[in-house]
C-alpha cells in the first residue's frame, strides 16, 4: 500500500474536480466527499458523487443518480456493502486504470477490479456516459466493445435503458438485479432477479434460494409469462440469445420520457415513469400481476387461473395428488396422471393447452429449425418427454421446445397466452360415440382444413372456445356438454337448425364439425321441432346466417328436451349467458319454454336498437338495453346477485317514445307501425313472470297479424318471488292462447 498512499497524497494535494459539467476522471483527478465534488454526464442527465440515503444517515456511498429530477433517485451504488461512516471518502482512477474508493486511513473500500491493456501513448479515463453508464476506456477509443470496465455489467437494483440485462458468455458475466434491503439501505437484500440459462433461458426472481416468480421463456414476441409486455409508445424492447450473449434490453422511444425498471425491496419487478407535473415516479406496470404469478402455486401439472373462484385446477388427464389438501386450497403438491403413460406400446397422445404461460423451462431442450410436427415426433421418441411447443410463435410458429420433467408454473390467460402440447395417455372410448350416429373425422384432416387451427380460419368465439368449430381446452364445459350437443343435434331434424356433420375425439381433443355458415349475425327467429327443446342459451351469437341470410339456431350444448308427455327435466347447473337469462332461471334455476321466450324478446329489442343488451350503456344513466328500450328494467349481475334500479325506467314506453329505440341505420327505411308493434311484442316476451309471457306460437301469430296486443306489465329482475296481485298480470288478455308452463328446478352455476 505504500505506492498507493503516495498516489493518493500527491493527487489529493494537487487536483480536485469541481461540480462543473465534467464527465470524466483521469489518473490525475479524483472526487472527494468532503469537497462535495461530482461528475456529470455530457447531456446533464446523470451525476456521480457521494450521498447518504436519508438526511439523518451517517453512512456515505458513491453512486449515480438522475441530475434533472428533483427527488434524488439513485440508479447505481458502488460500495453498497461497505459504506463509509464519515465524509472522508475519495473516488479516484489509478494509473493502472482501476477505479477505487478509499477512506481517511487510505483503506480501500471498493475497487472496479478492472484489467487494462493499453499502449504507452493512450491515457485511460473514467467517464459517466449519457446513459448513466460509468465506463473505463482509452481516452481516444469510444467503441463500447473496447471498454475495460463498465457499471452496466454490475447493476444494482435498477435496469436502465440500453443496459444489457443478462449473461455475457465470453466474459463470464451475469448481469442481474439485487434489491435494496429497504428504501433507506442500499445494501443487497435476499431478492435477486436474473436470467437462468439452464434449458431454454427464462428470468427467475428468487428470495435467497427460493423461487418467487418466472418470466417464462421468450416466444418471439415477449416472455410468455409477461402478457403486459406489449408494443407501446414509451419504449421498445429486444431479446438476444446466441453463442456470445444472452440479454434483454430496451430503449426509450422519446428522449423526454424518463423510465426505469427496478427490483423493489419487497421483491416486486416494477417499471416506473417520472411524471414531471406531479414530481413523482408513477408505477407503469409490474411483472407480477396477481396471485397466479407466485411460482409453482398449483404444483406439478396444475394450472392457475385467476378468473376462477378456485385458482388451481389440474391439467386435463390429471387429478390432485392429495384430494383433501386440494379441497383446502393447499395446492403445492400438485397433480398426478389419472393413467400412466404407455410410451412403449405407442398409446400416448397429446392435449393442447392454449392461452397459457409455458411451464418452467430449466429441464428443456430446444431446436430452432424444427417445425411443430417434427417437434411432436421428437417428443414421442423419448418416454421422458412430457410436453412440446413452438419456440417462436411468430408467422405461424417455428422451432421446437421439449420438456423432460414435471410441468410446473403454468397459468391461464384470457388473452395473449401461447400454446403448449402436454403428453397424456390417449384413450378413444368407443362407448362414447356408438350412439351418436355421426361420422368420426380424423384429427389431421381437421387440422389440415383449418391450416392447423390458424387465426385466419377462425370465425369467432363460442362457449366451447374458438369457432372453426373446435372444442377449447379453456372451456368450462366438458364431456357432458359435448355429448349433449352431439346427441341433441343428431336426433333433431329441422331445416332451421345448423347441421352437425361429424365430430373428432382424437389427440385428446373433442371437436364438432358443422356446416359452414357464411354470415355470422342475427336475422330472425324460427322455432319448430318434433322435440320440444329448451335451448337455455338463445342469443344473437348463436343464430348463424347462411349465404342467403337464412337463420340457423346453433350451440345446443346446454339444451334440454321435453318429448311426449314429459313436463319436466332436471339438471345440476344453471348455465347460459347473462343478459339473456330469464329472471326465474337466473335467480331460482327454474326453466321452461318461457325461458327461451324471454331470450327471444331480448333478441327482438337488440335487432331494433342495434345494441347488445349485456354491456349496453347510455350517457344519461346506467341502464342496460332492456332498461333503456322501455325504461323498465336494469339487469346487473354480480355473480348470482341480480337487482333492479326501479320503476322510473318506464318513461320511453309509457310516454309513447318507442321510436327513440330504433337503430339510426333503420330510421327512414322502416315501417314505424311495424317497429312499434315489434317493440311491444318484445316487451311482452321479457315480462317478469313466465306465465305472463306469450308462448312462441302466439308470438308468431302476433308478429304476422293485427290482433290486439295486451299491455305488458313491468318486467324486471327482483329478488321477491311473490305472485302479482289480481289485475297486475296481462296474462288474462291472452290466456286462452297460452300453453301451460312447464317448470323444473336446478342449481345455480353461471356459464
Amino acid at each position: 500500500m505504500k505506492g498507493f498512499s503516495f498516489l493518493f497524497l500527491s493527487t489529493i494535494s494537487t487536483f480536485f474536480l469541481t461540480s462543473a459539467a465534467i464527465s470524466t476522471i483521469s489518473a490525475t483527478g479524483n472526487i472527494t466527499d468532503a469537497g462535495g465534488h461530482t461528475i456529470v454526464s455530457d447531456d446533464q442527465n446523470f451525476v456521480l458523487g457521494f450521498f447518504s440515503p436519508t438526511n439523518d444517515s451517517t453512512n456515505r456511498y458513491l453512486g449515480i443518480w438522475y441530475n434533472k429530477i428533483q427527488i434524488r433517485t439513485v440508479v447505481w451504488v458502488a460500495n453498497r456493502e461497505t459504506p463509509i461512516s464519515d465524509t472522508s471518502g475519495v473516488f479516484l482512477l489509478d494509473d493502472q486504470g482501476v477505479l477505487m474508493i478509499v477512506n481517511r486511513s487510505n483503506s480501500m473500500i471498493w475497487s472496479s477490479n478492472s484489467s487494462v491493456s493499453r499502449t504507452r501513448n493512450n491515457r485511460v479515463v473514467a467517464q459517466l456516459l449519457d446513459t448513466g453508464n460509468l465506463v473505463i476506456r482509452n481516452e481516444n477509443d469510444i467503441d463500447p466493445e473496447n471498454y475495460f470496465w463498465q457499471s452496466f455489467d454490475y447493476p444494482g437494483d435498477t435496469f436502465l435503458p440500453n443496459m444489457k440485462f443478462g449473461i455475457d458468455f465470453r466474459k463470464g458475466l451475469e448481469k442481474y438485479l439485487t434489491a435494496w434491503k429497504s428504501v433507506d439501505d442500499p445494501s443487497p437484500s435476499e431478492f435477486t432477479n436474473g436470467f437462468d440459462s439452464d434449458g431454454y433461458p427464462q428470468i427467475l426472481l428468487r428470495k435467497g434460494s427460493v423461487l418467487q416468480y418466472s418470466s417464462g421463456p421468450w416466444n418471439g414476441l415477449r416472455f410468455s409469462g409477461m402478457p403486459n409486455l406489449q408494443t407501446n409508445d414509451i419504449y421498445t424492447f429486444r431479446f438476444v440469445y446466441d453463442d456470445d450473449e444472452l440479454y434483454y434490453t430496451y430503449e426509450l422511444a422519446n428522449s423526454s420520457i424518463v423510465s426505469r425498471m427496478i427490483l423493489s425491496p419487497e421483491g416486486s419487478i416494477q417499471r416506473l415513469i417520472w411524471i414531471e407535473q406531479k414530481l413523482e415516479w408513477n408505477l407503469y406496470l409490474t411483472a407480477q400481476m396477481d396471485n397466479c404469478d407466485r411460482y409453482g402455486l398449483c404444483g406439478a401439472y396444475g394450472i392457475c387461473n385467476i378468473a376462477e373462484s378456485r385458482a388451481c385446477e389440474c391439467l386435463r388427464g390429471f387429478e390432485p395428488r392429495f384430494t383433501d389438501e386440494w379441497r383446502t386450497t393447499y395446492w403445492s403438491n400438485g397433480c398426478v396422471r389419472k393413467a400412466e403413460l404407455n410410451c412403449e406400446g405407442g398409446g400416448d397422445g397429446f392435449v393442447k393447452q392454449s392461452g397459457v404461460k409455458l411451464p418452467d423451462t430449466r429441464k428443456t431442450r430446444f431446436n430452432r429449425t424444427m417445425n411443430l410436427d417434427e417437434c411432436r415426433a421428437e417428443c414421442l421418441k423419448n418416454c421422458n418427454c412430457t410436453a412440446y411447443a413452438n419456440l417462436d410463435v411468430r408467422s405461424g410458429g417455428s422451432g421446437c421446445l421439449l420438456w423432460f420433467d414435471d410441468l410446473v408454473d403454468i397459468r391461464a390467460y384470457s388473452v395473449d397466452g401461447v400454446t403448449s402440447v402436454v403428453r397424456e395417455r390417449n384413450f378413444t372410448n368407443e362407448n362414447e360415440t356408438k350412439d351418436w350416429e355421426l361420422p368420426l373425422f380424423n384429427f389431421n384432416t381437421i387440422a389440415d382444413a383449418t391450416n392447423n387451427f390458424s387465426d385466419d380460419f377462425k370465425l369467432g368465439e363460442g362457449g366451447y372456445g374458438p369457432v372453426y368449430k373446435r372444442h377449447s381446452v379453456k372451456s368450462n364445459q366438458g364431456l357432458d356438454e359435448f355429448q349433449n350437443e352431439v346427441q341433441c343435434i343428431a336426433k333433431l331434424q329441422h331445416r332451421n337448425l345448423v347441421k352437425l356433420l361429424g365430430c373428432c375425439i382424437e389427440e385428446g381433443e373433442r371437436m364438432l364439425i358443422y356446416e359452414y355458415m357464411p354470415n355470422k349475425s342475427l336475422n330472425s327467429f324460427i322455432f319448430d321441432s318434433r322435440l320440444r327443446i329448451i335451448h337455455r342459451d338463445l342469443k344473437a351469437s348463436n343464430i348463424l346466417l347462411d349465404k342467403d341470410m337464412n337463420p340457423r339456431i346453433s350451440d345446443f350444448g346446454l339444451a334440454r328436451g321435453l318429448e311426449g308427455s314429459d313436463t319436466k327435466a332436471n339438471t345440476k347447473r344453471v348455465m347460459g349467458t347473462y343478459g339473456y337469462m330469464s329472471p326465474e332461471y337466473a335467480i331460482d334455476g327454474i326453466y321452461s319454454t318461457k325461458s327461451d321466450v324471454f331470450g327471444f324478446g331480448v333478441l327482438v329489442l337488440e335487432i331494433i336498437s342495434g345494441k347488445k343488451n349485456r354491456g349496453f350503456r347510455h350517457a344519461d344513466h346506467d341502464l342496460n338495453l332492456l332498461g333503456h328500450s322501455n325504461r323498465v328494467i336494469s339487469i346487473f349481475y354480480a355473480l348470482i346477485n341480480i337487482v333492479s334500479v326501479g320503476i322510473q325506467v318506464w318513461r320511453l314506453y309509457k310516454n309513447g317514445k318507442h321510436l327513440e329505440l330504433i337503430d339510426g341505420m333503420m330510421k327512414g327505411t322502416c315501417v314505424e307501425s311495424e317497429v312499434r308493434r315489434a317493440i311491444h311484442i318484445g316487451l311482452l316476451c321479457v315480462q317478469k313472470y313466465p306465465e305472463d309471457r306469450p308462448d312462441m306460437p302466439l308470438v308468431i301469430l302476433m308478429l304476422g297479424s293485427e290482433i290486439p296486443l295486451p299491455e305488458p306489465i313491468q318486467p324486471g329482475f327482483y329478488t321477491d318471488r311473490r305472485r302479482p296481485q289480481e289485475g297486475e298480470s296481462s296474462s288474462s288478455n291472452y290466456l286462452e292462447w297460452s300453453s301451460s308452463n312447464r317448470l323444473t328446478v336446478t342449481y345455480l352455476q353461471p356459464r
